[in-house]
């Protein structure tokens, strides 16, 4: 019976390095493409939160450099290419997708194991930071508390999801 713990092989690539924007570059896609077939659903993108997915993965398998740079420029190229976020909403994405990325590479440094509990120790880090900061930024928790109310189909989807990816990626 196999372990349901796996050793990360740990990236730590530098700004000064041509392969993390091109790994960002290929997460960046992902982040573009899943979130373009979420919408397809009414209220996709409010349920599945697909924005985040990529970033998860890219910030716990290669680490700060990769994951933040992926969690800045996806809802950056999504809003100017679809206007998906919209200008108005891309503070507080910025926010929790660069809190993702942080806390996905500092969990994944700290462990160097992916588990269940340490990829939904990600999420409930950046889901719970991120939604004191949209508290404070728009004043209503009602908004704040939309990704998890509404959102929570994506938060499992990214906790499920991000565990099965990052381990295929550990085959690899």
């Amino acid at each position: 019976m196999k372990s349901s713990t796996q050793h990360v092989a740990l990236y730590q690539l530098s700004y000064s390095q041509l392969k993390t924007y091109l790994i960002a570059a290929i997460f960046v896609v992902g982040n573009i493409a899943l979130p373009q077939l979420c919408h397809l659903l009414p209220q996709g993108g409010l349920i599945f939160l697909p924005i985040y997915f990529f970033t998860l993965v890219a910030a716990y398998k290669y680490g700060f450099t990769v994951g933040v740079t992926t969690a800045v420029l996806s809802p950056l190229v999504n809003s100017a290419l679809f206007g998906m976020p919209p200008a108005a909403a891309l503070p507080i994405i910025l926010f929790k997708s660069v809190t993702l990325a942080v806390a996905a590479a500092m969990i994944a440094k700290k462990t160097n194991k992916v588990t269940i509990l340490t990829v939904a120790l990600a999420v409930i880090a950046y889901q719970l930071f991120g939604s004191v900061a949209e508290w404070v930024m728009t004043g209503s928790i009602e908004k704040a508390s939309q990704d998890v109310i509404l959102g929570w189909p994506g938060c499992l989807i990214q906790i499920l999801g991000g565990y099965v990816v990052l381990r295929y990626l550990l085959k690899k």
